[in-house]
């Protein structure tokens, strides 16, 4: 199944500080509904794992990220991600271009995600992916920008960040996929 997903929503932190904050992955997989940075490969690669429960269904995966582009000066960022189910049993890959605009004294987050997924999850289907999609991005948004307040106001070297990662709780394939690929960062705009 392949599928197209646009979102975009805006945060009270300028762009400086919002691009900085794109640039950790530690930081951002932190706030990852279900997942876990198993390595940082170097600056532009990593390696997770992924639970995901779908209904009765409990899939794990591992995912290899790539930060194909970031363009401080666009402030525009494009991710690729291919995640394995561990019992073989599906998989996923994603395409994830993020742009960071000016918005009054904040942000705005534009996210275009081209996915497709195979096997298990793939079963599920479009209606219930972008669903999950939508309660998710607020979850792991309203985390990031709780992390915001915790960083320095100086921008963070790109791979620190000022806590250790954690998994969050296992929730979706989709996300993982697409937030796995970086961007949902702050609070959905309303």
């Amino acid at each position: 199944m392949t599928m197209r997903l646009e979102n975009a929503f805006s945060v009270d932190v300028p762009p400086h500080r919002a691009w900085s904050v794109l640039l950790d992955m530690p930081l951002v997989v932190s706030c990852m509904p279900g997942a876990e940075l198993i390595e940082t490969v170097d600056a532009s690669h990593w390696r997770m794992g992924l639970t995901v429960k779908l209904g009765p269904v409990r899939l794990v995966f591992d995912a290899d990220l790539e930060r194909e582009l970031a363009d401080p000066t666009a402030r525009r960022m494009v991710m690729t991600s291919k995640a394995r189910e561990r019992k073989g049993r599906g998989g996923a890959t994603a395409r994830v271009e993020s742009t960071l605009e000016p918005e009054g004294e904040g942000s705005r987050v534009v996210i275009v995600t081209d996915v497709n997924l195979s096997g298990t999850a793939a079963q599920f289907g479009r209606p219930v992916v972008q669903d999950v999609s939508r309660q998710l991005t607020a979850r792991f948004a309203t985390c990031l920008e709780a992390k915001l307040g915790t960083v320095d106001s100086a921008p963070a070297a790109p791979g620190q960040s000022a806590e250790r990662p954690q998994a969050v709780s296992g929730l979706s394939l989709l996300v993982r996929t697409l937030v796995s690929s970086v961007t949902r960062l702050f609070r959905p705009r309303r």
